[in-house]
């Protein structure tokens, strides 16, 4: 019979650390979260300080009662949940529930379940950490009395299902904003002169710069012709060279911010996708002899910190595959002020599994994403890039052009893994020919091009999710489950994988900005997780943060259940009958935005998709709207309601706002990288976005 007890949180690690540690041992599963508060009402009593009344979970019931008489057999029960404030929770639950002394040394914690790691744990379990039990607590109560209080008022006033919270609200406003940003942005005019030049039959290019004293802006054409007439025939004078070294430093290891952010860019990944495929490669997949080993680090972590151990073995790695040359020489990078260092950045537990290896076990998508850790944790660990940089200055009369190369002298990090980038440009090589002050060289072509600004680019998940760390908004655990609840709720929907607030999302956002302002205001929502980190560090009462917090927003509570207004959705006429009944058909407003149905519902349940108005007037006819439809094949494309009268029709979505060139349509072109805005009538083309 085993000795001892281990509780851990999902089956799949259970056997694994059960094989570790041996007969001794016997390894259950809590399978997460055995208490909770409830669902169906608030639970936290305001009056008497915030106390939480816990339940069992519906369903856990009998996991709870298994593990109850396998604690009484066992001579010490160890508490091994993950290694972050949801872990300790956890673990302090599962104490109480199982009568477990809290102080005696009953938790473990481990960063990697492979042998070693776990078998080191367990020489170290120290008592529960109530610090991280209780910053976990103040968390959920304080999303509990904002969610509890506000998602209520939403139902009753607007319609069922709805929520509010504090980090979901704040990524909506985001969204939100972004949209009024881009709705009243105005394009402004500016150009540029690019000239192609050669010297000794090589080719390359420069741009205006300005005059022999200062840079100058072209704001407008009459500014170019200005700078045009100052210059004679094509020879330009090589009047400076500035040639300089630069280094460029590799990325560090993964957090789970920038594990999405990169997930999201290099591999097309949803927020959640990665989370889901990272904790599959965390608890463990099957490898050869070894059997089932977890093949990263956790992977809730916005630490970027290296054990000593891992260091020394990439090292050794990259000495044996690379070359010393390729081992870097810096000290670790500095920690974020509000780093949870108490466990790793996310990384290969061995980097002897290199992708390769692994490759023919992992599923596609589990490979994608092990590589891209394993790429990113080694890189991290190797020499700097070595650029050779260099400018050149060329003059002719007053113009300046100023041309910049760049070439790898020396790789480093690169010949493994160059981070991405939001707007996906690659760096390539630009070597210019060789060059000296008072060398002549000739312009083969001086060419004028007119831009305009344009406005800013909706957020993508990893924009978004890079944002709200940026602002110091949520934690690593809460990104993924933040933007799949605004989407889930209909207040965003993805177009072109860029996010969008539909007209429920505006309402909901509107109301809680009027009564709630604190809820979306970002300095105040920081300061909280601020205020909240602080719990954790036992620097402060958790109850002392959530009674500062509470005091006005229950003011703002009563204030808004008297003055907040129901909102009418109106059943707004569509001007045609029912197929089905004969009675008028209306628009509703449903999870996903408007629809058609019967007005004779529940008799009848007639409903139909709408057409969508893109507020975009037809280009062809200048009186009708163009309306998005879908072919038979459910293919999006566009056209004018007043078909067959007029017959303009594009597969390319139309933009509101005209060409800034010629006034002319505008649409939406998806192209390889993104969307890219184009004119239907001249050569105006837009950055991808």
């Amino acid at each position: 019979m085993a000795d001892f007890l281990v509780i851990v949180e999902s089956p799949a690690k259970a056997k694994t650390i059960e094989r570790y540690l041996g007969k001794k041992y016997k390894v259950r599963a809590s399978l997460g979260h055995l208490r909770d508060l409830p669902r169906s009402q608030m639970a936290v009593d305001v009056e008497n300080n915030y106390e939480p009344r816990y339940i069992t979970i519906r369903g856990k019931g009998p996991i709870l009662q298994d593990l109850k008489k396998e604690a009484k057999k066992a001579k010490k029960v160890f508490l091994a949940a993950d290694p972050d404030r949801e872990g300790e929770a956890i673990a302090w639950h599962l104490a109480t529930a199982l009568g477990i002394d809290q102080t005696s040394d009953c938790r473990v914690v481990f960063n990697e379940i492979t042998k070693d790691a776990i078998k080191e744990s367990f020489k170290h379990p120290r008592k529960i950490d109530m610090d991280l039990v209780d910053a976990q607590q103040a968390r959920r109560i304080l999303d509990r009395l904002v969610g509890y209080s506000i998602s209520p008022l939403l139902w009753k006033k607007v319609k069922k299902g709805l929520s509010a919270g504090r980090v979901q609200s704040v990524a909506l406003r985001l969204v939100i904003d972004r949209e009024n940003e881009i709705k009243n942005f105005e394009p402004e005019e500016y150009w540029s002169i690019t000239g192609d030049f050669e010297k000794d039959k090589k080719k390359f290019e420069a741009q205006f710069y300005g005059n022999a004293k200062e840079k100058m802006k072209l704001q407008n054409e009459a500014d170019v012709n200005a700078v045009m007439a100052t210059m004679s025939g094509k020879d330009f004078t090589v009047n400076r060279v500035v040639k300089k070294e630069r280094k460029r430093n590799p990325s560090p290891s993964f957090t789970t911010s920038s594990l999405q952010q990169e997930a999201a860019r290099k591999l097309n990944f949803r927020a959640k996708k990665t989370m889901m495929l990272a904790q599959q490669l965390y608890e463990g997949i099957a490898v050869g002899k070894e059997g089932i080993t977890g093949l990263i680090t956790y992977m809730r972590t916005d630490s970027t910190r290296i054990s000593d151990t891992a260091k020394k073995d990439t090292i050794d790695f990259i000495v044996d595959n690379y070359g010393e040359q390729y081992v870097t020489q810096k000290a670790a990078a500095k920690q974020s002020a509000k780093s949870q260092d108490a466990h790793e950045a996310v990384r290969p537990t061995s980097v002897m599994r290199t992708p390769e290896s692994m490759k023919s076990i992992l599923s596609r998508d589990l490979y994608r994403l092990y590589k891209l850790i394993w790429d990113r944790f080694v890189a991290s660990q190797m020499s700097p890039a070595v650029l050779d940089t260099v400018m050149a200055e060329l003059q002719n009369g007053e113009a300046v052009f100023r041309a910049n190369g760049s070439q790898v002298k020396f790789p480093g990090f690169m010949k493994l893994y160059i981070e991405g980038t939001d707007d996906q440009k690659e760096e390539k090589d630009n070597i210019l020919p060789e060059m000296d002050e008072g060398d002549i060289v000739t312009a083969l072509e001086v060419t004028p091009n007119q831009h305009f600004t344009q406005p800013p680019p909706r957020f993508t998940e990893a924009r978004l999710v890079r944002t709200l760390e940026e602002l110091g908004i949520g934690r690593p655990s809460t990104y993924a489950p933040t933007l799949d609840t605004i989407q889930k709720r209909g207040y965003v929907t993805l177009d072109a994988k860029r996010f969008i607030p539909t007209e429920l999302g505006e309402i909901v956002h509107q109301l809680v900005l009027e009564f709630f302002p604190d809820i979306l205001n970002i300095e105040f929502t920081a300061k909280m997780e601020h205020d909240l980190d602080t719990v954790e560090d036992g620097e402060v009462d958790w109850r002392a943060i959530i009674d500062a917090f509470y005091q006005d927003f229950e003011k703002s509570v009563e204030v808004a259940e008297s003055e907040m207004e129901k909102v009418q959705i109106k059943d707004e006429p569509v001007g045609e009958d029912c197929e089905l009944c004969g009675s008028p058909m209306v628009y509703k407003l449903g999870r996903y935005g408007k629809f058609m149905a019967c007005s004779n519902f529940p008799e009848c349940r007639n409903t139909k998709a709408i057409v969508k108005h893109i507020d975009v007037k037809c280009p062809t006819c200048k009186e009708g709207e163009i309306v998005e439809r879908k072919s038979k094949k459910r293919r999006i494309f566009y056209g004018c309601e007043r078909y067959p009268e007029c017959e303009f029709v594009s597969w390319d979505k139309p933009i509101e706002r005209p060409c800034p060139k010629c006034n002319e349509l505008l649409v939406e072109k998806k192209v390889k990288k993104g969307v890219q805005i184009n004119c239907t009538s001249c050569d105006y083309k837009e950055e991808v976005q």
